[in-house]
């Protein structure tokens, strides 16, 4: 390992975190994340004004993240292993992802379409105000499948690599494109190097994340596999593309398609095939998110045992 921990150590640290994360969930006030995004808006806004936006948007993403994960490296050195667990749970979404995504579920299986468009609205940037059930089934769906890549999957792949700052670099990189790596006038420039950095991060976690939804599919391995390998290059995003693809066609249902954003209908490319989603899918795609999770500990487990009698 990079981080120069044994594999069997890195396994440990890496089940230590994800317990930690189902148990305890996100911190509910001062949690690191939000604290770091209230600060790369004052880096934003100082910044991303003038000429050479395009130098700036660099020299920003470099002042966000660069000192930061040095700073853990460091006191990782300093505090010993268990600080690469406590930096993974940060880290992680996993415990997240349900429960934002499993409250939708709820509300539309009680037929609270209300409930379920203003929880919806929390998750995505779409517009859910005349959103029908399978829309906010979609959507929920869509949300869990990619995040579970953002959230989860890359993050316990910088980590089995490079310990607890590596899921500090990958979660901050990836913070920063969300909120920086938009083709909008302000910032098309400015956030280029922040999607291109988190495209790079992500380019083998997605991968992977793609890979596992095939090998979790059961029977519908073959349609999972076909519908990364046709679907995933029509998708504006070259790791968004793969990971939603093939979850889509695991669980065999019909994601992607009309969207609205900002008051107009956008027609994304299909994604999966099989029926419309309905709000049973939501909670699919949560146990999809959550064995995936399980597959990679145990693969890691496995290979640490491996690597004890070699």
């Amino acid at each position: 390992m990079l981080t120069g921990l044994s594999l069997s150590t890195i396994a440990m640290l890496l089940v230590v975190g994800i317990a930690l994360d189902l148990l305890l969930g996100e911190t509910r006030r001062w949690h690191p994340l939000v604290g770091f995004g209230k600060l790369v808006n004052l880096v934003e806004r100082s910044l991303n004004r003038g000429q050479s936006r395009l130098v700036r948007g660099c020299l920003a993403w470099t002042l966000a993240v660069l000192p930061l994960s040095l700073l853990f490296l460091a006191l990782t050195d300093l505090a010993g292993l268990w600080l690469h667990a406590v930096l993974l749970y940060v880290c992680i979404g996993l415990r997240s992802l349900r429960d934002h995504t499993l409250p939708i579920h709820s509300a539309l299986c009680a037929g609270d379409l209300a409930q379920a468009r203003a929880l919806t609205a929390r998750i995505v940037s779409r517009d859910t105000a005349h959103a029908d059930e399978s829309d906010l089934a979609k959507a929920s769906a869509e949300s869990l499948l990619e995040n579970g890549n953002d959230a989860v999957f890359g993050t316990l792949f910088w980590f089995i690599l490079l310990g607890g700052p590596g899921a500090v670099l990958f979660r901050l990189a990836n913070t920063l494109d969300a909120m920086w790596g938009y083709r909008s006038e302000r910032f098309n420039l400015f956030g280029r190097c922040a999607a291109r950095i988190d495209d790079a991060l992500n380019y083998v976690p997605a991968r992977l994340t793609a890979l596992s939804y095939v090998l979790l599919a059961g029977s519908g391995r073959a349609r999972a596999w076909q519908c990364w390998r046709t679907q995933a290059p029509a998708w504006s995003s070259p790791n968004a593309g793969p990971v939603m693809a093939s979850g889509a066609g695991a669980l065999g249902v019909s994601l992607g398609g009309a969207a609205v954003y900002d008051g107009e209908v956008e027609q994304r490319p299909p994604l999966g095939l099989g029926p419309a989603a309905c709000a049973s899918d939501i909670l699919r795609a949560w146990r999809l998110v959550l064995r995936t999770t399980l597959l990679w500990a145990g693969v890691v487990c496995l290979m640490a045992v491996g690597a004890s009698y070699a």
